[in-house]
């Protein structure tokens, strides 16, 4: 069954902004629609658009009222929706995330074994073993939302949330699994942490990914990860 609409819907988003929804759920197609036409705006932007940022199933239009409008960005879109079969979209990176699972640095991975009635190395096995569509980036600066979540380890958020998380922990929140860039409060079960620095605002791109790249989470040894943190100036 297809979530996708035959045409966007558009929302009015404040005074400034426009919401373009591209389907009624969270689906592959669906954002690869966003992605689409995320990646064919950014190559142009029409006059008076300020910015484009994609989500799950909609894409946010900001721009400056004093010089375009809804109806205009409307028309643009149509526009190149009638193109999008002539247009190469690139391939999604795929970015691979090193990840020391359990310990102190996953204090959840228990629960999460426990919820599913797996042990915690099934449950490393489960989460390292599929490459994420990254679907949204938002919540901090960095922080991914990941779908293709194996129902397996599927699991709840905390009930209390923590009200500190140290940057770099991987979580697990229902049918999701994401990162935390920066410290942060945070309520999604931890089940590891990377040494990687997700999120630097001095280096020329402070991201490692962008919205529609892809993520494989790589599990590394304690040793390991003491080496990336130190190279990483962590």
């Amino acid at each position: 069954m297809s979530h996708l609409y035959d045409k966007p819907q558009i929302r009015l988003s404040g005074d400034r902004a426009i919401l373009v929804e591209y389907g009624d759920a969270i689906d592959p197609a669906v954002n690869e629609k966003v992605r689409a036409m995320t990646a064919l705006l950014k190559r142009g932007l029409p006059e008076g658009v300020e910015g484009v940022i994609p989500a799950y199933r909609n894409l946010s239009i900001l721009y400056d009222p004093l010089v375009t409008s809804p109806d205009r960005i409307l028309a643009h879109l149509l526009g190149l929706e009638a193109r999008l079969g002539e247009i190469e979209i690139p391939r999604p990176r795929v970015v691979e995330i090193p990840v020391l699972y359990g310990g102190e640095h996953g204090p959840d991975i228990g629960v999460v074994a426990e919820h599913n009635g797996l042990s915690v190395d099934e449950v490393i096995a489960i989460h390292a073993g599929k490459v994420y569509p990254i679907y949204m980036i938002g919540f901090t600066p960095g922080f991914c939302y990941l779908g293709g979540l194996d129902r397996r380890i599927h699991t709840p958020r905390r009930k209390t949330p923590r009200t500190l998380l140290p940057g770099g922990s991987v979580g697990i929140a229902e049918a999701q699994t994401g990162m935390y860039p920066v410290d942060s409060p945070g309520g999604w079960q931890i089940i590891g942490r990377t040494p990687l620095r997700l999120f630097a605002p001095e280096r020329e791109n402070p991201f490692l990914y962008d919205p529609g790249d892809r993520i494989r989470f790589v599990p590394i040894t304690a040793a390991q990860y003491e080496r990336i943190r130190a190279r990483e100036g962590a």
